[in-house]
């Protein structure tokens, strides 16, 4: 299912894949892993909301936004990426950090930029922002060696603006103090907890950005981000904010 708001299509393509088109310009979230663009991927809960898996290979992508080494997907970017597309990596992704065979970032046969953790640019002609995403050391979303899963400094989140609308991917992360202060038309929270925010969390963030529309993602795709969406619009739709699932495919 595509979910158009504002001349804006948003397309959750499963874990925390996202495809987005404004006029003549697609931009693409954090493409693949799990094999949700190979059609390998399988829930472990039989019938759960989510993406179905698929052989996605459309290569329309202008733009391509990864924000961190467990996102990083080489294959998929090809996947989804135009020949001459701009893929902008956050500066710490390090194919030194994953057991995966993956190709080095600057590898990669499109022009790369590298962002650090608070940025502002212009790609294509789209304004865009990152913000840091990180876990709270002293939150929940820790290891059991009490270290976080996502430490500060490991990865980033997204703003772009396409049109007149500002779109926001947190990335992997908790709520953060600056979060509640950024201008945001349609905001995409991961809602899976486990390593990131949970759906009352990121209710939460909806309820102080109170954006246009919210999305949630980054949730079903494996036993640990299991939760309840239905819970989640619901809380989101009580704070009087416009929230769409996207789950059907």
């Amino acid at each position: 299912m595509t979910i158009v708001h504002d001349e804006l299509s948003i397309e959750w393509l499963g874990y925390a894949t996202v495809r987005l088109e404004h006029e003549d310009v697609v931009a693409y979230l954090d493409p693949g892993r799990y094999g949700v663009l190979t059609g390998e991927w399988e829930p472990d809960t039989p019938g759960i909301a989510h993406p179905p898996s698929r052989d996605y290979r459309p290569e329309d992508g202008d733009i391509v936004c990864v924000t961190h080494v467990h996102h990083y997907d080489d294959d998929a970017i090809d996947r989804v990426a135009d020949d001459d597309a701009t893929v902008v990596v956050f500066e710490g992704v390090n194919r030194r950090d994953t057991d995966r065979d993956v190709r080095r970032p600057v590898e990669l046969d499109y022009d790369l930029r590298r962002v650090s953790q608070e940025e502002d640019l212009s790609v294509d002609g789209v304004p865009m922002w990152t913000v840091p995403a990180y876990n709270d050391p002293d939150g929940d979303h820790v290891r059991p060696s009490g270290d976080p899963y996502h430490p500060e400094g490991f990865g980033c989140g997204f703003l772009l603006a396409l049109g007149d609308l500002t779109v926001f991917w947190p990335g992997d992360t908790d709520v953060l103090e600056g979060h509640a202060e950024l201008d945001v038309d349609v905001l995409l929270p991961p809602i899976g907890g486990s390593f990131t925010m949970d759906r009352e969390q990121a209710a939460g963030l909806a309820a102080d950005l109170r954006p246009e529309l919210v999305v949630p993602i980054h949730y079903n795709t494996f036993e640990a981000l299991e939760t309840d969406s239905g819970a989640f619009a619901t809380d989101v739709a009580r704070a009087g904010v416009p929230v769409a699932l996207d789950e059907s495919g």
